[in-house]
């Protein structure tokens, strides 16, 4: 049955309009389920749970000097060069948004990801110019986009098992939980003795933004539980208010700088910008060189960091992209998404963008899943995101109101509404409960989707072996398993080789 022929339909079915014929053919809002205005929302959302992103990326990559001693997007190193990276953080960030929600229609968006701009700056950088490093991540996205393109990367997802790709999913939740409570201060490294985390300051609860986070997150589950429409962006934004409320009276301050300030406010200070335009700089796009970093670096030294990033990238994404479309209750019986070969293509050419802007690999992000939370289930989210991130290029004072303390909560609560997979997965069946456990517990204990899933595989295909089944394996199983030993032993294997 046609989705669009009735508006009085479309209101009964999704409670509230889809937009104009022509937005909701292309989009496919009705037909999923949603309307206009939750689209709306959930980009915003995303927006908001996301935009650290065009602080923390400079902070990460404009502080690391590169073999010769100079800095990404030039200057000394004393901070200059960070407006730069930010505008080109976030013009890769909105055009390649833009483009997953146009081209595959799905409520995903990109930005740099976190844990490959740090192996970026620290294990590469360091070997070589910024724009050989660049360069070679340029080379690794276009070399996930031909395994996309010769239907490999595909084939690796539709090889794994359903209720693993379950366990991917309850995974990202409690992982991104966990990015919710240490960004917010509410758990904390120790830093000495045998405990690695702990609550607050020495067990206990302690500064202003935890207390924010806390009324954010009280706030946020209240009006969920009470089915509020727009309750995620709600929480957002009153959070923000009693944000700037608290700084104005307290002076709390950043967490950062000197003397430390550990009950400070992380990334941003909630307070009215001096200035609220200002114009993007974008000395970062094209600073790459393709093949210098087999020069500087050696081939193999520069074939085994290729390799360190594409799995990471190749995985990551095929991990958040389940964990969405189980969220948003897209996903096909064996748990594919749809238009999953048009995500991945955009993913994989994000990658490569990224290095092209010279701003590191951008991926998917699960932060997306607080815009799913709050409704979004088409690429018309992710349109709204990618839209809001070039913005940010102009209004990025803006942009800087917002402290994660209160962007935060929303994850917390998405990683609930995550967690809730978790029956579907047979725990009485060592052969898949085994390896969903693995995959699930090592995301958040290691802060890394991309070893939670290896942990998953290798487990899953000894488990088999162990029990004589190893002929039941997917032969593209036994592929990514042995890649995922290589991976786990990457270190070990460049001693071997002295690279």
């Amino acid at each position: 049955m046609c989705a669009m022929t009735s508006t009085s339909t479309e209101k009964t079915r999704t409670g509230g309009p889809a937009g104009p014929q022509w937005l909701d053919s292309y989009f496919e809002i009705s037909a999923r389920g949603s309307t206009l205005a939750r689209e709306l929302r959930g980009g915003l959302v995303t927006f908001f749970t996301m935009a650290y992103i065009i602080v923390l990326n400079p902070l990460i990559l404009g502080f690391a000097p590169d073999m010769n001693g100079d800095f990404l997007g030039g200057g000394p190193g004393d901070g200059s060069n960070l407006p730069a990276i930010a505008a080109g953080t976030a013009l890769v960030a909105g055009v390649m948004s833009i483009l997953m929600g146009v081209v595959a229609n799905y409520p995903l968006a990109l930005a740099a990801g976190l844990g490959l701009n740090a192996f970026v700056a620290y294990s590469i950088a360091s070997q070589m110019t910024w724009h050989d490093a660049m360069g070679l991540v340029v080379l690794e996205g276009l070399i996930i986009l031909v395994l996309v393109l010769t239907g490999f990367r595909q084939a690796v997802f539709k090889a794994v098992p359903t209720q693993l790709k379950v366990a991917i999913s309850v995974g990202i939740g409690l992982f991104i939980a966990l990015i919710g409570f240490v960004d917010a201060g509410f758990v904390r490294r120790t830093g000495v003795g045998p405990v690695p985390v702990e609550l607050g300051i020495g067990g206990f609860l302690a500064g202003w933004p935890t207390f924010v986070f806390i009324i954010g997150l009280l706030l946020v589950v209240g009006l969920w539980v009470r089915k509020t429409k727009g309750a995620i962006l709600i929480a957002i934004l009153v959070t923000t208010v009693i944000a700037m409320i608290v700084e104005a009276i307290a002076k709390v301050g950043p967490s950062g700088g000197e003397p430390a300030n550990p009950t400070g406010w992380h990334l941003n200070v909630p307070q009215v910008p001096d200035a609220l335009l200002g114009i993007p700089q974008l000395s970062t796009l094209g600073q790459f060189s393709l093949l210098g970093s087999f020069r500087n670096a050696g081939l193999v030294a520069a074939l085994l960091l290729i390799f360190t990033l594409m799995l990471a990238d190749f995985f990551d994404t095929m991990g958040t992209m389940t964990a969405i479309g189980a969220e948003a209750d897209l996903l096909d019986e064996q748990g594919t998404p749809p238009n999953s070969e048009k995500i991945l293509v955009v993913d994989s050419i994000a990658a490569a963008a990224g290095g092209a802007a010279a701003v590191s690999s951008n991926t998917s992000y699960i932060e997306s899943a607080s815009g799913v939370g709050e409704g979004a289930r088409t690429g018309l989210a992710s349109v709204v995101t990618g839209a809001l991130f070039l913005l940010a290029m102009v209004f990025a004072p803006l942009v800087k109101i917002i402290p994660s303390e209160a962007a935060v909560p929303a994850l917390v609560l998405v990683g609930f509404l995550m967690m809730q997979q978790v029956t579907d997965i047979k725990w009485d069946d060592p052969e898949i409960a085994i390896p969903a456990f693995l995959t699930i517990v090592v995301m958040p204990f290691t802060y890394s989707i991309t070893a939670g899933i290896g942990a998953g595989f290798i487990a899953y295909v000894f488990i088999k072996l162990v029990r004589g089944k190893g002929g039941t394996i997917h032969p593209l199983m036994w592929v990514t398993s042995v890649l995922f030993v290589a991976y786990f032993a990457i270190e070990p294997i460049r001693g071997l080789l002295g690279v």
